[in-house]
């Protein structure tokens, strides 16, 4: 069987930025037969996430995350639909997914690596399930719940850097809901930052590139602030630090800032910063959230049931075709995307979403 597939085209370099032409699409075959617990997918929506910045190095600097390999087929979460199966658990017209999707728009995986998706329990927005019901979200509700230490009735204040991106968004309506008061997002665009007041609940929000952020915070988090959810480390985070309260707490999800460069993760704080952190016995430790995959089921349907009430907005930024992932990877990189960026590769056929649509889509 002839398909497209995506592989990685060169390394930008450990201090380089990413760019489209890092990825090259071709041609290629797989096979007609599949064989005893082997799974034919047609990929419907791949998903592209700061986290792979680093896969596309020699060295991940991670021991849980492998490097993609040169001429090879790139991979990450993706969503599909059945198109036949040698495995117990999975029949044609199944929607599944995996961490380890390839880029490509047709694939013979192992049936013991895909996870079956209920699509009733997102009203058949399957894409959500790489976003706000998938790991996305995930790691923004058990980011805030086991290290951001939220109780309701304590009166804190959240910031939230990265704020309009996939967890960001998230983060700062899911600490709202867990029992924040005030909740402050930064982003980049005041077409950003109009979205997280007017649409994601927000108390307010910071366009870091007009003004002294610093100052902005002082006077929107008058009380100091109490958590802060880093999605973005650098000057930032090193401002928002100075102003966070004794024994608060920093929910250290991502450092996008720091990608490019080459250092340790978490990359250190500068000495000032360090001290004040010190004094003030402000936790900030790493959180990886395949550390609580325990608590994977209860939480997705926790999201899903927020999401289904309408108190968990969702924003996605689709673009449509796998020829255009490497351009979608380079504008998330520098920003672009607002909310879960996703690339859409094939669309289920009326068949198979009538199979999933709810009652009142039908």
């Amino acid at each position: 069987m002839i398909i497209q597939r995506v592989v990685l085209n060169s390394r930008p370099g450990k201090i380089g930025v990413p760019v489209a032409e890092n990825f090259r699409l071709e041609q290629s075959t797989i096979s007609d037969t599949i064989q005893e617990g082997q799974v034919c997918v047609r990929t419907l929506y791949l998903s592209v996430d700061p986290y792979m910045r680093c896969r596309m190095n020699e060295d991940t600097g991670s021991d849980y995350l492998q490097p993609w390999q040169l001429s090879e087929v790139a991979d990450g979460g993706g969503i599909g639909v059945v198109e036949e199966s040698k495995h117990k658990n999975f029949a044609k017209g199944d929607f599944v997914t995996s961490f380890n999707w390839p880029w490509q728009t047709v694939a013979i995986l192992d049936g013991g690596l895909l996870q079956k998706l209920v699509p009733q329990l997102v009203d058949g927005r399957l894409s959500f399930f790489l976003g706000a019901a998938g790991i996305t979200g995930l790691t923004a509700l058990l980011g805030i719940k086991e290290k951001g230490h939220v109780s309701a009735g304590a009166n804190q204040t959240m910031v939230v850097s990265g704020a309009a991106g996939a967890c960001g968004s998230l983060a700062g309506q899911i600490g709202r809901l867990e029992g924040c008061t005030r909740v402050v997002g930064i982003a980049g665009t005041d077409e950003k930052c109009s979205i997280l007041v007017s649409e994601m609940g927000f108390d307010a929000a910071i366009n870091y590139k007009k003004g002294n952020v610093a100052e902005q915070l002082c006077e929107l988090c008058p009380g100091g602030v109490d958590v802060y959810f880093d999605n973005v480390g650098g000057d930032i985070s090193d401002a928002v630090i100075s102003q966070m309260n004794q024994n608060s707490h920093v929910v250290l999800c991502g450092q996008i800032s720091q990608y490019n460069k080459e250092m340790s993760y978490p990359p250190p704080l500068p000495p000032e910063v360090e001290k004040i952190r010190k004094e003030r016995n402000i936790t900030r430790e790493r959180f990886l959230v395949l550390n609580y995959m325990d608590k994977q089921e209860a939480s997705i349907l926790q999201l899903c049931q927020w999401i289904k009430e309408g108190k968990l907005k969702v924003r996605e930024t689709v673009v449509e075709g796998l020829e255009n992932i490497g351009a979608a990877f380079q504008s998330m990189m520098n920003g672009g995307n607002i909310g879960k960026q996703i690339v859409s590769v094939s669309k289920a056929t009326e068949g198979e979403s009538q199979k999933y649509a709810p009652e009142d889509r039908k």
